[in-house]
């Protein structure tokens, strides 16, 4: 029996994750649920699954929760709040797996936690890694925690790696000459770049293929996901960013093409359902999960095509980055999307503004000197990013003021 953690319980990750569990009531127990303000889902959830904690982000809204489960005398679940006590449920001694689906860099510390504790990590939060890079991947490796991608597209490279990808005699990312990520192209993928001026939050939600949550909706439509998906990949599988394609693939059939130097093309497919990468990061392949039928229709209609970077400008951020070193800069990428997608949430700019303040936040002097510039500490990063955030709010601010 496995203790599991999920950071971010009341996401679609987490709900999805809980699903897949739940067909296994004696390998798992689910033994922390966390949640930032979704009082309600988190109430519902620990109604159903009686974890030993409950987390919220807020410790207000914590105290709400605690006070509605007093009338269930049976439960006795912990509720407690405040960041830090995502970090605690994360390292605990008694956590086994930690589900990390925490969005945007809100989820760093905890991701990190886990990493710094030797837990087998499930990780759905690649803006962690993106943010700290070197210093991530030195905590899993000290730690011997297990890092295992939840990123449909990085879950598919790396079921196509041999079973020693990793350990210190394994000569397979040499051996990899070219990783291809797809992308659905989300709901503009045939849209016209003059059609999209006035998008609204709704529209740009509307994925055609995947449930997602609204920031990852956002960052699907206007492909920053794939941004951070290459870099992430970099980073996972120790592959310079010239080895790494992004492909369109409007039917998110394919997740992964891996060539390697040997001859040999491996393309990994299967059903758009995040549940798949979720078993198959919690199982071996001894395991079962119902699944859709294999398709020879889509098979005999790949379609997989190189993007118009025209059409998706934030692609063109690729080139600002290290092809295989760590920066400060990859910190601030994600500082300023998160700030700029909440923005966007909130009526406060327009769709197109996303990826054009992103290119004057990365060109600015301050920040283009960070393109060489490792992270030294957390504390480091945790700075830059309050700092970006910030700087980002008031360009939006400035330039809303001279429109």
């Amino acid at each position: 029996m496995k203790n599991v953690t999920i950071l971010g319980s009341t996401g679609t990750i987490g709900e999805n994750t809980l699903n897949v569990i739940a067909g296994f009531p004696s390998k798992f127990n689910v033994f922390a649920l966390t949640a930032n303000k979704s009082i309600e889902k988190l109430y519902r959830q620990v109604l159903d699954w009686r974890p030993r904690y409950a987390v919220l982000s807020c410790t207000n809204s914590a105290k709400i929760l605690s006070d509605k489960l007093k009338s269930h005398s049976a439960i006795k679940t912990e509720v407690i709040g405040g960041p830090e006590s995502l970090q605690f449920v994360a390292a605990h001694e008694e956590t086994d797996y930690v589900m990390a689906a925490i969005v945007g860099g809100a989820g760093l510390l905890s991701s990190m936690s886990a990493a710094r504790h030797g837990k087998r990590i499930l990780l759905a939060n690649k803006e962690s890694l993106v943010m700290s890079g070197e210093l991530f991947m030195n905590e899993v490796k000290n730690s011997g925690s297990q890092l295992l991608p939840i990123d449909s597209e990085h879950n598919a490279i790396f079921q196509c790696l041999p079973f020693d990808y990793g350990s210190p005699k394994s000569s397979s990312s040499a051996s990899i000459t070219k990783l291809i990520l797809t992308g659905s192209g989300g709901p503009f993928l045939n849209t016209s770049a003059e059609k999209l001026s006035d998008i609204s939050v709704e529209q740009a939600c509307n994925h055609p293929n995947w449930v997602m949550g609204q920031k990852i909706s956002i960052d699907s439509a206007t492909m920053m996901n794939k941004v951070f998906e290459v870099i992430e990949a970099k980073k996972i599988f120790n592959v310079s960013l010239n080895k790494i394609k992004v492909f369109s693939h409007p039917e998110s059939y394919v997740h992964a093409i891996v060539k390697f130097k040997n001859g040999l093309t491996k393309i990994l497919i299967h059903d758009t359902n995040m549940k798949i990468p979720i078993f198959n990061s919690l199982f071996n392949q001894n395991e079962k999960i119902k699944s859709d039928k294999l398709n020879i229709k889509k098979l005999n209609n790949l379609n997989l095509k190189i993007i118009n970077k025209n059409q998706f400008p934030s692609l063109n951020l690729i080139k600002y980055f290290s092809s295989k070193n760590n920066s400060l800069l990859e910190t601030v990428l994600v500082s300023a999307n998160d700030e700029l997608v909440d923005l966007f949430l909130k009526n406060k700019i327009k769709y197109l503004d996303i990826t054009k303040n992103l290119l004057n936040v990365l060109k600015l002097k301050e920040f283009k000197r960070l393109r060489l510039k490792k992270p030294i500490n957390l504390a480091q990063i945790i700075r830059l990013n309050k700092y970006v955030r910030l700087k980002t709010r008031s360009l939006c601010v400035r330039s809303s003021d001279n429109v």
